[in-house]
């Protein structure tokens, strides 16, 4: 599995930010373990692959790198949609991720497009192969909601 890239999407409803962030996780099953985020690389050889709920990745408490789209809304905010998304690109070398978030998917998914075409030709990259993942939900009452779309590369590893 250490070449293989898991897309999960998540969305959390709790009494405080980081609660719902950790429920957004947890909805990935992506809770337990400390995260460390990198830019946008896809690894040359690394195969991409969208999934429900990420498996399980190593113990508790391990590191897992990833590129995360992240959303959270306050109680009382609009009941406007909430929207996570990233995009990939490959081809034959290595390849892009682009994350977006907003609150229309219609225009993350174009600012998804947008970003991944302007990043394939800052590198003068043939990136020919699209993908997309958008995690949208609406803000719950009275509570903080959060959605999440997370690219984990590969296992986890110690911390320590």
């Amino acid at each position: 599995m250490m070449n293989r890239i898991h897309v999960a999407g998540g969305v959390g409803v709790a009494p405080t930010e980081m609660a719902a962030y950790d429920a957004a996780l947890a909805d990935a099953n992506l809770h337990n373990y400390n995260l460390v985020r990198v830019s946008s690389i896809v690894p040359a050889g690394a195969a991409v692959e969208r999934v429900d709920r990420a498996p399980d990745l190593g113990p508790a408490g391990n590191r897992l790198t990833v590129v995360e789209s992240r959303i959270t809304a306050p109680p009382g905010a609009s009941d406007d949609p909430l929207v996570a998304g990233l995009g990939w690109a490959t081809g034959p070398g290595p390849g892009l991720f682009y994350e977006a978030t907003g609150r229309d998917p219609t225009a993350v998914r174009r600012e998804l497009e947008d970003g991944l075409d302007a990043g394939s030709e800052l590198r003068d990259w043939a990136l020919p192969d699209r993908e997309f993942e958008v995690t949208t939900a609406r803000p719950e009452d009275g509570a903080w909601t959060t959605v999440v779309t997370v690219a984990v590369y590969g296992e986890s590893e110690p911390v320590l």
